[in-house]
C-alpha cells in the first residue's frame, strides 16, 4: 500500500513538472526562394529560437512564382501559415478582407506605431496600412533597372558603354543585332521582360506614353485607348509572330543572365540580382564584364516613367493564436533588425531611413542607378483584386504576342475585365 502511494505521489509530481514546462509554439513561415537569404535566415532562426526556448521556426519556400497560388489556396482551406510574405498586389486583398493581423509594435521592437512611420522612408508603410492600422512590415522594397552583359554585347560588335539602349525603341534595334535563332527558335536573346509581372514592369512602359491602368479617382480602369494600343502593338513586333525577339514561353531571362552562357545579354532585374551573381557566377561578376542601366523610355514618351517599385511586406495570420501572433511579429522584428546584412549579402533594400543614407548602400554597385530609377517610378498598383487585374493584363499581352489577337481586340477585352474586376472591390 505504500509503494502504492509513494508512485501515485510521484506520478503526481510528474505530471505537474510536465504540465508546468512551457508549452511549445511552433511557427511556420512562408517565403519565396532565394538561397543567398536562406543562408542568413536560417542563422536567424537558430539564434531566435536559443533565445526563445520552446519556440520553433519552420522556413518553407516556394518558387516565386508559385507563392501567390500557394498563399491563397492555404488560406481557402483555412491552412494558412504564421507569417508569410509576398508582393503587395497580391497581399493587399489579405489586408482589406482582414485576414491579417495587424502589427504588434511592442513585438517587433518599437515604442509605438508612429515610431515604426518615423523610421521608414515616406509613404513606403501606406500599402501594409488599412483603416489606420498597419498590417506589414518591408522585407524589401525592389525596383528594377536593366542588366547589361559586356561580353554578349562585344561579341555581337557591340559597345556597352557607349551603344546601350535608353529608349524601348533602341532596345529593338540591339537585340536585333545580338538575337541569335536555328529557324524560328531563339537561341541568344538581346533582350526580354519579366513575364508576368506586368503592374510592375509594363504599366510604366503604358504611362510614358500618357496611359494609366487607373483613373485618378479610382472609378475607371485602362485609361487612354491610343497609349494601350501603341504599347500592345510594341509587345506585339517584339514577340514570336512580330520581330520574334522574345516570348513568355522563354526560359525567364534574369535566371539565365547569371550563368553567362551567351543566352541572354540584357535581364530586368534588382539590386538583389548583383548578390546572385556573385554566389552563382563569381568569376562573371568579379570581371565586371557587367553593368546596370536605367528604365528605357520611348521615344514619343510624354512622361519619363521608370519601373514601378514594389514591396514584400512580412505580415502575419490573424487566424493563428494570439501567442504565435506575438511570437511571429517578434520573429519578424528579429529579422528586421539586420537591415545590411540583408543588403550587403542579399541586395535587398529595406526601406528604412538609417539604411538609405548608409555607407554600406552608397558602395553597392550601380546603387545610384536604381534610386535614380526609384525617384521616378511609383509604388506598384495595389488593391483588392489587383492580382486579378494583372492576370487581365497578362491575357491581353499575351493575346496579342502568342494568339495573333490584334491590340485593338485586346484591348477591347482588358478593358471590360479590368473594369469588372475594379467594381467587384
Amino acid at each position: 500500500m505504500k509503494k502504492l502511494c509513494i508512485f501515485f505521489i510521484l506520478a503526481l509530481f510528474l505530471t505537474g513538472t510536465i504540465s508546468a514546462a512551457p508549452a511549445a509554439v511552433e511557427l511556420t513561415y512562408w517565403t519565396h526562394e532565394d538561397p543567398n537569404r536562406t543562408e542568413i535566415e536560417n542563422r536567424y532562426i537558430m539564434e531566435f529560437e536559443t533565445a526563445n526556448p520552446g519556440v520553433v521556426v519552420k522556413r518553407v519556400t516556394s518558387p516565386s512564382g508559385k507563392m501567390a497560388e500557394k498563399v491563397l489556396t492555404s488560406f481557402a482551406a483555412n491552412r494558412g501559415p504564421d507569417m508569410f510574405n509576398l508582393q503587395i498586389e497580391d497581399e493587399y486583398a489579405y489586408i482589406v478582407n482582414r485576414r491579417l493581423a495587424p502589427i504588434d509594435f511592442k513585438a517587433v521592437g518599437y515604442s509605438s506605431v508612429k515610431a515604426i512611420f518615423d523610421a521608414y522612408l515616406p509613404r513606403v508603410l501606406d500599402p501594409a496600412t488599412f483603416e489606420g492600422n498597419l498590417y506589414g512590415l518591408p522585407m524589401e522594397l525592389t525596383n528594377w533597372s536593366v542588366y547589361v552583359n559586356d561580353r554578349i554585347f562585344k561579341a555581337a560588335g557591340l559597345n556597352p558603354e557607349k551603344e546601350y539602349p535608353k529608349t524601348w525603341e533602341e532596345m529593338v534595334a540591339v537585340s536585333q543585332k545580338i538575337v541569335i535563332r536555328e529557324g524560328q527558335i531563339i537561341k541568344r536573346r538581346g533582350f526580354d521582360f519579366r513575364y508576368p509581372y506586368y503592374l510592375v514592369s509594363m504599366v510604366p512602359m503604358v504611362e510614358q506614353l500618357g496611359g494609366k491602368l487607373i483613373s485618378e479617382d479610382g472609378q475607371k480602369a485602362i485609361i487612354n485607348d491610343q497609349a494601350w494600343i501603341q504599347f500592345l502593338t510594341f509587345m506585339k513586333e517584339w514577340g514570336p509572330n512580330g520581330k520574334n525577339l522574345g516570348s513568355p514561353t522563354y526560359t525567364n531571362a534574369r535566371n539565365l543572365f547569371n550563368k553567362d552562357k551567351n543566352d541572354i545579354a540584357m535581364c530586368l532585374s534588382g539590386l538583389y540580382q548583383a548578390g546572385r551573381i556573385r554566389k552563382d557566377n563569381p568569376e562573371f561578376y568579379n570581371s565586371r564584364e557587367w553593368r546596370v542601366i536605367p528604365f528605357p523610355v520611348f521615344k514619343n514618351a510624354v512622361k519619363n516613367v521608370a519601373c514601378n517599385y514594389y514591396g514584400h511586406y512580412y505580415v502575419v495570420n490573424a487566424g493563428k493564436p494570439k501567442e504565435n501572433q506575438q511570437m511571429a511579429w517578434k520573429f519578424i522584428g528579429y529579422m528586421l533588425a539586420h537591415p545590411e546584412e540583408y543588403l550587403s549579402k542579399v541586395g535587398l533594400i529595406q526601406p528604412t531611413v538609417k539604411l538609405m543614407e548608409s555607407q554600406t548602400f552608397k558602395a553597392m554597385p550601380y546603387a545610384n542607378v536604381f534610386k535614380e530609377d526609384m525617384e521616378k517610378g511609383h509604388i506598384v498598383y495595389y488593391g483588392e483584386n489587383s492580382a486579378k487585374i494583372q492576370q487581365h493584363m497578362r491575357g491581353a499581352i499575351e493575346s496579342v504576342m502568342l494568339a495573333g489577337d490584334s491590340p485593338e481586340t485586346a484591348l477591347e477585352k482588358l478593358k471590360r475585365r479590368a473594369q469588372e474586376a475594379l467594381q467587384e472591390q
